[in-house]
C-alpha cells in the first residue's frame, strides 16, 4: 500500500499506508493503516477527527496547483 495523504473537502486529512504518528514527546499513537486527522481544531479526539467539523461549519477545499 502506498503512503498517501488526502485532503477531504470541508473535513479531515485522510492518511493511509505505512506511517507512524508520534506526539511531541516521541510517544507513538496506536498504529493503523488509515486514520483521519482533524483540520478544523474542534475535535475532542485530537489529533484525530471526531466529525466536529460538520457541526462547526468548517470549510476548506484546497486544490493542488497544476
Amino acid at each position: 500500500m502506498e503512503n498517501k495523504i488526502k485532503i477531504s473537502d470541508n473535513g479531515p486529512l485522510e492518511v493511509s499506508g505505512d506511517f507512524q504518528i508520534v506526539d511531541s514527546d516521541g510517544n507513538e499513537y496506536i498504529k493503523k493503516t488509515k486514520v483521519y486527522l482533524c483540520r478544523c481544531g474542534l475535535s475532542n479526539k485530537k489529533p484525530f477527527c471526531d466529525g466536529s467539523h460538520k457541526r462547526g461549519g468548517f470549510t476548506s477545499s484546497p486544490r493542488a496547483a497544476e
